[in-house]
């Protein structure tokens, strides 16, 4: 999750103009609903891809029925040879100029369907909310969003290819019958056992498609973890650890689709032979039928090339088939996810935040939270924070601090009471417009492979770079920016592991005050920054802090400090209220507290000592965080 939340823009938070919405998808187990809802959408291509292809096929049924005449009138009679092989290379070429149009027409509409698919469903995994993707893994979306949607465009791309290639076998088939009704029905006669061999390759291929995909989306997240976690592998030297299980999926992986495999060998040669046993009958009855007079050699030659032209399309229903499967098998994954409702999403009538100042007050209402609603983390929650003050959220670990944040920017709903900003329930917001008053710094800080300016300007791109640098100035980042190879240009690659963990909360800091928010929240932000440093971030926060209402989620008493109010949540609710000082002073559980932290980074600083850190903001308390 991003270091700095801050909504995307409408255009990138639903679909693109081209998409099809996903709440209006059908929802159903097999997913073709879904592929039918966007081929509706491309029906004039997709019919103008038929069209040509019908136009290919005429071509293609001609040029038999010319080498007949060529044969029966310009080789063995006295008609013009001239004649007849420029009508048959004009055919031809028509037969070429359809082909190389319909196969142009057919990959534009495929990749336009898995562009539309990419676009939905990348739309909707920002859509969903966060205890979706807590529970998700990110190699499995990954891989619904890249190799299942290449499997639906492999089969869409077949689809005009397909109608036209049966669009010439009914056109075979006519010209057939009409010429020769015995030999055509000896010819044919093997097509009901390809019918129904087809179906039962369908029927074994389907499972064990599913099956190669499922394990390729495995691996594909033993593959992510291991690229984001590289650094903890290397430091711990378990390159061994995940090599074994990589090689466990890719064990996996080879296995099924061996077993794939194995069903391919076992219907693909026989889909492949019964139709030429019609060639070999043609052979066998036709040339008697030369031989005794009844039929010329023209028309015996069309007829064997009218035979070979059903046998390609027959022989392909095998390859056909298994892209039908293995879309099939794609398009489940993807419809788990598109037909997957977000339960955190926009009110159906939204309200509007004032523009009144001041702005920016903050109240929870009796609120009650679990991630398992069985065991609430916040429980009666009570509190109001006044607009344009600052309050510092202090507990033990797992008390719930971060979960305040987390409502407060509905990653997730109450389950009882209310969260207001300004007097309005956050649930009758638009999602951007919340997550564009709230601004969130968190403790794992996110960065993008972008350059420095591109980070701190996430949240507003369009922003005049003397702001992006008055952001940096108060986050403590532009000294240290402007001493980098390129100073604001230069690219901090993936994550922002290029810099330090101080450096690069800063940056998030100074993107958080870039975006302006109308509350500014700031989970445990200085964790990463070397106590020695500390006091310089501490001081830009105080500036950025003075008149926006701000929380503070802190561990360090001097960070803790800088608020204008302190609230010691212990139980689920408000224990105890008040200054930094008092709570020093009055309060025995703030000071329990407060000395567990420390303890938990530097077990030598003891309790007595927690009082001069806060009073003199030198101590290094530790950086604890709530379990979720």
């Amino acid at each position: 999750m991003s270091t700095l939340m801050a909504t995307p823009t409408p255009q990138s938070a639903g679909t693109s103009a081209a998409a099809t919405p996903a709440s209006a998808i059908p929802v159903s187990g097999s997913g073709w609903p879904l592929l039918r809802a966007v081929l509706r959408e491309q029906r004039r291509g997709l019919i103008l891809g038929m069209a040509v292809g019908l136009m290919w096929s005429v071509g293609k049924v001609t040029v038999p029925r010319l080498t007949r005449l060529a044969i029966d009138h310009g080789v063995l009679g006295t008609g013009s040879l001239w004649f007849w092989t420029g009508l048959i290379a004009a055919a031809a070429v028509i037969a070429g100029v359809f082909s190389g149009w319909r196969r142009y027409i057919a990959f534009r509409e495929s990749r336009l369907t898995e562009t539309r698919l990419r676009e939905q469903i990348y739309a909707h995994i920002q859509r969903l909310h966060v205890g979706y993707h807590d529970r998700t893994q990110t190699g499995q979306l990954m891989s619904r969003s890249s190799s299942d949607l290449q499997q639906i465009q492999g089969f869409v791309v077949m689809i005009p290819i397909t109608a036209s290639s049966l669009a010439m076998v009914a056109g075979v088939v006519v010209v057939l019958f009409t010429s020769q009704p015995m030999l055509a029905l000896i010819a044919l006669a093997p097509l009901p056992f390809v019918n129904l061999l087809a179906q039962r390759f369908s029927r074994s291929i389907h499972p064990a498609v599913l099956a190669v995909q499922a394990e390729q989306a495995q691996l594909a997240t033993v593959v992510e973890e291991t690229v984001s976690g590289v650094r903890v592998i290397k430091g711990f030297g378990s390159e061994a650890v995940q090599a074994a299980k990589l090689h466990v999926e890719a064990d996996d992986i080879r296995r099924v689709s061996l077993q794939a495999a194995r069903i391919r060998s076992s219907f693909l040669p026989a889909l492949d032979l019964i139709p030429n046993l019609g060639l070999l009958a043609v052979l066998a009855i036709g040339g008697h039928r030369v031989l005794d007079g009844r039929m010329t050699y023209g028309q015996m030659l069309e007829f064997l090339q009218y035979i070979a032209m059903v046998v390609a399309p027959l022989r392909s229903i095998g390859m056909t088939v298994a892209f039908g499967q293995r879309a099939a098998a794609a398009l489940i994954r993807v419809n788990e996810v598109l037909s997957t409702v977000p339960t955190v999403a926009d009110s159906v009538h939204p309200e509007v935040l004032p523009t009144t100042e001041p702005n920016g007050a903050v109240l929870f209402e009796a609120v009650r939270f679990g991630y398992d609603p069985e065991q609430p983390v916040l429980d009666g929650f009570d509190l109001r924070i006044e607009a344009g003050t600052s309050v510092a959220i202090v507990g033990a670990t797992g008390s719930g601090k971060s979960t305040i944040a987390r409502l407060l920017t509905r990653f997730y709903d109450v389950q009882q009471g209310a969260v207001r900003i300004d007097g309005l329930d956050v649930r009758n917001l638009r999602l951007t417009d919340l997550r564009h008053a709230v601004s969130i710094v968190f403790e794992d800080t996110f960065l993008f492979n972008d350059s420095v300016t591109g980070n701190i300007a996430f949240a507003r791109p369009d922003a005049d770079i003397a702001d992006i640098h008055r952001a940096a100035l108060l986050a403590g980042a532009d000294d240290f920016v402007r001493m980098l190879p390129h100073g604001y240009d230069t690219v901090i690659g993936e994550r922002g592991f290029s810099l330090s963990g101080g450096q690069r909360q800063r940056i998030a800091i100074a993107r958080a005050i870039l975006a302006d928010p109308r509350v500014l929240v700031l989970d445990d932000a200085t964790s990463a920054v070397d106590p020695s440093k500390e006091h310089e971030i501490r001081d830009a926060m105080a500036t950025v802090m003075r008149g926006r209402t701000t929380i503070v989620i802190a561990h360090r008493p001097g960070t803790i400090a800088l608020a204008d109010r302190v609230v010691l949540v212990d139980g689920g609710k408000v224990l105890a209220a008040g200054t930094h000082d008092e709570l020093l002073s009055t309060n025995e559980r703030y000071r329990e507290v407060l000395a567990a932290l420390t303890a938990e980074d530097d077990p030598p600083v003891l309790d007595a000592g927690v009082a001069d850190a806060g009073a003199t903001g030198g101590g290094r308390p530790g950086v604890g965080g709530d379990a979720r």
